[in-house]
């Protein structure tokens, strides 16, 4: 059972969402496809203030750009599909453990790893593990019974990506400011949502926590609504209609007709998403190009 609470609520609202089953606080670095920018260290403070541990989605930023673990983050995940791998080779995710949330300071919430184990003959993870409690039992045991294991050939693939990971950022992020720039000083565009802009409510959360770049993808929307969103993603010729996001490649979708259309326009705006809303992944090709093809569409 989940609760969700907004991530730019006050403190007290958030703390006064726990229930007393509550296990950990979960959220992203910069949300898909809202571009919301999680204040790490406030979001940390009221999870250890809870007794539960912060975690944070970090696929966006990567670790290129962001380390939540220095703003006070327990564990990291990344969906690993995205910029790791950059090129849509490998679906996969990755876990990392800070080791540094003490499971053993709250027991009685987290007995998977506090109380024996009987299918490893009865060890109890954190006094054999220390530390590395958590992820020990991910690994030893969750991947066991659940098999979330990736191939040797997909990993292999992953690794290749990582190895351009830290040249394909800055060149993401150099991009989509170009992009975020053409976008908001063009009549056509009703708004644009880029945390790299001075004018983003989340301007100084980026800042921050993400100095050098955040990541490639801009969300905006057009004068014109839902329908001509449509007509603009059909006239675009180098970006890709696709539902995946932050390739080598530009990436465009919009979600009020493909992810979300099964939502009528009142539950898109309760899920965060307005019907005009297009996610726009901006990929590692010449920036010209990448605005050419936006004005043309835009022009048709």
């Amino acid at each position: 059972d989940v609760t969700f609470v907004n991530p730019d609520a006050p403190e007290e609202e958030i703390s006064a969402a726990f229930r007393p089953n509550t296990k950990a606080l979960f959220g992203e670095t910069i949300s898909n496809p809202t571009l919301e920018v999680l204040d790490i260290e406030k979001f940390a403070r009221i999870a250890h203030k809870h007794g539960v541990p912060l975690i944070v989605d970090n696929t966006f930023p990567t670790p290129i750009n962001c380390r939540p673990f220095e703003w006070g983050a327990d564990i990291v995940v990344h969906s690993t599909t995205k910029y790791m791998d950059g090129h849509a080779t490998s679906v996969g995710g990755a876990i990392v453990d800070s080791g540094n949330f003490d499971w053993e300071a709250h027991a009685d919430k987290f007995p998977g790893l506090c109380t024996p184990d009987e299918s490893y003959h009865g060890l109890t993870y954190t006094k054999a593990f220390g530390k590395l409690a958590y992820i020990t039992k991910a690994t030893a045991q969750l991947m066991r019974d659940l098999g979330s294991i990736q191939s040797p050939q997909n990993a292999f693939l992953l690794n290749l990506g990582l190895e351009t990971l830290h040249l394909r950022m800055p060149q993401h992020c150099g991009n989509a400011q170009k992009v975020a720039e053409y976008l908001s000083k063009n009549d056509k565009v009703a708004w644009v949502n880029y945390c790299g802009l001075p004018d983003n409510k989340y301007y100084a959360l980026a800042q921050k926590y993400m100095p050098n770049g955040s990541c490639g993808v801009i969300s905006f929307g057009l004068k014109g609504g839902r329908e001509v969103s449509i007509k603009f993603m059909d006239s675009l010729k180098l970006a890709a209609i696709v539902t995946h996001v932050a390739d080598a490649r530009t990436c465009v979708l919009h979600p009020a007709s493909h992810t979300h259309r099964q939502l009528s326009d009142e539950q898109l705006l309760e899920a965060g998403i307005r019907p005009d809303l297009i996610r726009f992944s901006v990929g590692i090709e010449n920036a010209d190009d990448i605005i050419a093809d936006i004005e043309q569409a835009l022009n048709a």
